[in-house]
């Protein structure tokens, strides 16, 4: 069974956009996914296709309303669908890689993305809606931070990524940022590669990437090393 996206957006033709290029475009060719975007305005009731209002107790921007992202999502989703009903918020629990692993063995997720001041909370608790963000900072809406989510998430499908391999290697799968990487030429302006990873010894490689993993880490994201030396990880 195919991985199923479905996104529920203002702006279906922001889709499938990145997606149908490199690993995720060739996956969505061959059937190891599917896209299928709703367009939310579909589900307004008036003739101007409105589906926001003012905040209620006042404030700036507009909020989209729970009655018609209700409707946009229960004739779309099918009852019974075992896919997680996710939506894009800057307040959502942080994406992480062990989510993306989680969701790429699903059969698949239905996507919400919010515009304006954000979505009438009644929708998110009644739906039971995941908020997921993808980092501390704030975009025009959840189109882009769907695109980054389902990138995450298809090249870890079954058949996606040429080497298997290198998805347990990359960084976040340890707990860890990744190692440097090197190639040819072995001079490049005064620079060579280090000499252990043309030693052709590959224990030693191993514990020199290693060790460089975690020299980054305790450099440029404590917050992960702590996480990483609570797991029983030792300082480089």
């Amino acid at each position: 069974m195919s991985f199923r996206a479905t996104v529920l957006t203002l702006y279906p033709e922001m889709f499938p956009g990145p997606l149908d290029v490199s690993l995720a475009g060739r996956a969505r060719e061959d059937g190891t996914w599917s896209l299928e975007t709703v367009q939310i305005r579909d589900f307004a009731t008036d003739k101007h296709r409105s589906v926001d209002d003012t905040p209620a107790g006042g404030g700036a921007g507009m909020v989209m309303r729970a009655d018609i992202l209700a409707r946009a999502l229960d004739r779309s989703v099918p009852p019974g669908d075992p896919r997680p009903r996710l939506i894009m918020s800057p307040r959502g629990r942080q994406l992480t890689q062990e989510r993306v692993r989680e969701l790429a063995a699903g059969p698949g997720a239905v996507i919400l993305c919010g515009r304006f001041e954000g979505v009438d909370q009644r929708l998110i608790d009644a739906r039971g809606l995941e908020e997921v963000s993808i980092g501390d900072y704030i975009l025009s809406g959840g189109e882009p931070a769907a695109i980054v989510l389902l990138d995450a998430v298809v090249r870890l499908l079954p058949g996606v990524m040429g080497n298997v391999v290198s998805g347990d290697e990359e960084s976040f799968e340890s707990g860890l940022l990744e190692h440097p990487h090197y190639t040819r030429p072995k001079e490049f302006e005064g620079r060579e590669i280090p000499e252990v990873l043309t030693s052709g010894n590959h224990a030693k490689i191993a514990a020199w990437r290693h060790e460089q993993a975690e020299r980054l880490t305790a450099e440029r994201r404590p917050d992960l090393w702590q996480a990483y030396r609570a797991r029983g990880g030792e300082k480089p």
